[in-house]
């Protein structure tokens, strides 16, 4: 091989090097919050924000809260989340979800939440604290929390159905709100979502 050759091959190779380190490249950018950017037929945070957003807004509408609205007047309906369940057949952020929930709530200003679980304990260990190592007139005392009267539960449920390529993901949400005074079921919630994933036409 002479030595124009022997150049011109490693240039070529150095070319092609070069190529396929760019076709192999990635970019990021960055999209609103809002912006909906859905990769594949799986639940996502669109999904979560959107679901709360419309079921709130369903219980909310429910005879209950304008009843207790009535008869508690400058009063505003106290809620706990006891459980979410995730029965869908993929792995499901439910933090995220319950996070979104609350947010409706609250933003909607006719109802509070209490907290409860682990978090409830954490505060309560707070308290404690604040009784043993804090001046007086700064501990918040024991015993002046205020309880939840309504408690909201639920679960996350998926179906799959695929043929030759093709799937639909069937997503359905069902909620509900219990008085814990009565134990009457005050509202009960379904949100149903449907999506549809295309085989690629190139086989990938």
């Amino acid at each position: 091989m002479t030595g124009a050759v022997k150049k011109f091959a490693v240039s070529m190779m150095a070319v092609a090097a070069l190529t396929a380190a760019g076709c192999g490249s990635t970019s990021v950018s960055r999209v609103d919050t809002n912006t909906e950017v859905a990769l594949t037929d799986r639940w996502n945070a669109t999904d979560s924000r959107l679901v709360s957003e419309e079921m709130i807004t369903d219980m909310l509408s429910f005879p209950w809260a304008s009843d207790y609205e009535r008869n508690n007047p400058g009063k505003r309906p106290t809620v706990i989340i006891q459980r979410i369940r995730n029965k869908s057949h993929e792995h499901i952020a439910v933090d995220t979800f319950t996070n979104d929930l609350k947010r409706a709530v609250i933003r909607s200003g006719r109802a509070d939440f209490v907290v409860g679980g682990d978090e409830r304990e954490d505060i309560r260990g707070e308290r404690k604290e604040q009784e043993f190592n804090a001046r007086a007139d700064t501990q918040v005392a024991m015993g002046e929390e205020t309880g939840a009267r309504f408690a909201m539960s639920g679960s996350i449920n998926s179906f799959v159905d695929s043929l030759k390529g093709d799937r639909v993901t069937s997503y359905q949400i069902d909620l509900k709100l219990i008085d814990m005074l009565t134990n009457r079921e005050v509202w009960n919630g379904t949100k149903k979502i449907q999506k549809f994933q295309e085989k690629s036409s190139f086989g990938f």
